[in-house]
């Protein structure tokens, strides 16, 4: 009888709830899987919404993975120095099949220095973060490298976890977690991208994440600066 699927998602403060549940929702319809939500400790992880979360294991309880996944977020800049936290990553990857990220959890994947020499996708206003770390920015909802499979910004975590599922397990198995989520996106406006958003909107994005933007770069340069 075959080993369960040890799947991994990290939980810390200010993740994008959306990075982290969409993926997990897929991977809990995965039969037979046992999922893991990691932190330092065991207590109460605050996302960027109201949602609290709670972690299942610690860095030092946590099993050796099958899959190691790194959701996005603004707290996401606050793992990119945090040597305890990419010291885990380190560790999980050298033993996991598939090491993955949702959003702009992949830039701590890069801080890790785990993705030099591949393709990765990140949410659009960190694509071109990645390079700094060695990685060649990738613009895709889901971009697979070898065992690196990162997924663009926030939604495509589904999609993420979807590909991801077809892999492991098989086609069929990912189509039916698809259509019990009912997942058949029909966005009621055109603006989920860069290249089809109004300028105007784009511009306010622009405005309100200057600051948040500014804060990002200089975590990833101080980050880079010990990768490549």
């Amino acid at each position: 009888m075959s080993s369960p699927l040890q799947i991994g998602l990290l939980v810390f403060p200010r993740v994008t709830q959306l990075d982290f549940t969409g993926p997990l929702q897929v991977f809990a319809m995965v039969p037979g899987a046992q999922l893991h939500l990691i932190w330092k400790r065991i207590e109460p992880v605050p996302s960027d919404s109201v949602l609290t979360l709670t972690p299942t294991t610690t860095f030092a309880d946590c099993p050796q993975l099958d899959v190691i996944c790194v959701p996005g977020g603004r707290g996401t800049d606050d793992l990119l120095n945090d040597e305890e936290v990419l010291d885990f990553l380190r560790r999980q990857a050298e033993g996991a099949k598939y090491v993955t990220s949702v959003c702009t959890g992949s830039l701590a994947l890069g801080a890790a220095g785990l993705l030099k020499g591949y393709r990765a996708a990140t949410h659009w206003s960190a694509m071109e973060m990645l390079a700094q770390f060695g990685a060649t920015p990738t613009k895709a909802r889901v971009c697979i490298d070898r065992n690196r499979i990162t997924g663009g910004g926030v939604t495509a975590g589904i999609d993420f976890a979807l590909t991801l599922v077809s892999i492991l397990v098989n086609r069929t198995t990912a189509e039916a977690i698809q259509l019990q989520m009912e997942y058949n996106p029909a966005p009621p406006f055109n603006s989920g991208s860069p290249d089809t958003a109004p300028a105007e909107v784009m511009t306010l994005l622009r405005e309100r994440g200057a600051q948040n933007h500014a804060r990002r770069l200089e975590a990833v340069k101080r980050a880079a600066d010990r990768v490549v």
